[in-house]
């Protein structure tokens, strides 16, 4: 049996998990991204087995159709099934397990991120690095405002960490109440009110038909100049040209992202050179504690898959795994609250 570990950027794939575990598996990694599904195809016609990086490399019914070999694809994270076609791997005979995750990480990055552009501190670590001093004032978030687009899992501990740092917090999504909103002293507030109101916007909403574009022209013209949006969530939840356009006009003091519609992202693109943008690989989830779970998780499914009693399967039918021992000890610890399995409410 040969498995393909795709998107292996760090090249960790060999060293965080001991594969000799599967003697009978060829375990093979690739530390580049393919982007066009020819190559890609291409790329994995021996392979029985693939194993991705949550959403790195996308598998859509086209793909799978031209994989008559693969059976079993080693899926990483909670959500999946808007980039691999469940229903198609289900029809073609194709396992789909997959793992936990830890939220807290895209929580850490997302307060980074507003740390980072707030005290200015890209601009301040540049000054000292080049021989230089203080080189402008920072702000302070105490009495500021902070948007939360999305009261879940990571909207939640987002917002605890700001009413920590003694900011107001107000929240807004399609499906979110005062009675969901009150336990967290957070106001639920109307869309518009949010971007007018906010000195951060933050996005922390699952992708869906309904969420895709929920930040367009007439939230970013809403928002204050001196305002910043943070996405940590996914690329698609904002208009891409709208935000370059707004960025550069200065309508915004700036934005703090970690996700792409293209990545890696191209060289020459806006998001690597705006002054007032501080953008990231898409290392929300990428930790040594994260990457661990995802292969020490992925061997045993795949060792389960190889015994003949697959497990940790998510299908069309069950595209989410039911609560994880990990996601109830966060729970319990109060780092996060749990989203409905459809992932509709948020």
């Amino acid at each position: 049996m040969r498995l393909a570990v795709l998107d292996d950027y760090q090249g960790v794939a060999r060293q965080i998990v001991d594969w000799s575990r599967v003697p009978q598996v060829d375990v093979v990694p690739f530390r580049d991204h393919v982007h066009d599904e020819d190559q890609l195809v291409s790329r994995l016609t021996e392979f029985d087995a693939v194993m991705r990086i949550r959403e790195r490399t996308e598998f859509p019914r086209r793909v799978l159709e031209r994989l008559p070999r693969l059976k079993l694809i080693l899926a990483t994270g909670m959500r999946n099934a808007r980039s691999l076609d469940l229903q198609a791997a289900d029809e073609l005979g194709i396992t789909v397990s997959t793992t936990d995750a830890l939220h807290q990480t895209t929580v850490e990055l997302t307060w980074a991120l507003i740390l980072c552009l707030t005290r200015r501190l890209p601009q301040e670590t540049a000054s000292l690095r080049a021989g230089g001093w203080q080189v402008g004032l920072g702000q302070g978030l105490a009495g500021k405002t902070l948007g939360v687009v999305g009261l879940g899992n990571m909207g939640i501990p987002v917002a605890r960490i700001a009413k920590i740092l003694g900011m107001q917090v107000v929240a807004w999504s399609r499906n979110l109440t005062p009675e969901r909103t009150a336990p967290h002293d957070v106001e639920c507030v109307s869309k518009d009110a949010l971007f007018r109101r906010a000195d951060v916007v933050t996005l922390h909403l699952p992708l869906s038909d309904t969420t895709e574009g929920t930040v367009g022209e007439q939230e970013l013209a809403a928002m204050k100049r001196s305002a910043y949006l943070i996405n940590t969530a996914r690329p698609q939840l904002v208009d891409q040209r709208a935000l370059i356009a707004a960025l550069q006009g200065g309508r915004l003091a700036g934005a703090g992202l970690d996700v792409f519609e293209i990545e890696p992202l191209p060289d020459g693109h806006p998001f690597r050179s705006l002054p007032n943008v501080l953008a990231t690989p898409h290392i929300g989830f990428v930790t040594e504690e994260n990457m661990r779970m995802f292969f020490e998780q992925s061997l045993e499914n795949l060792a389960a898959f190889i015994g003949g009693k697959a497990i940790n399967r998510i299908s069309a039918a069950q595209p989410f795994l039911p609560e994880s021992q990990v996601a109830k000890q966060m729970h319990a610890q109060g780092l996060a609250k749990a989203e409905p399995k459809n992932g509709a409410r948020n």
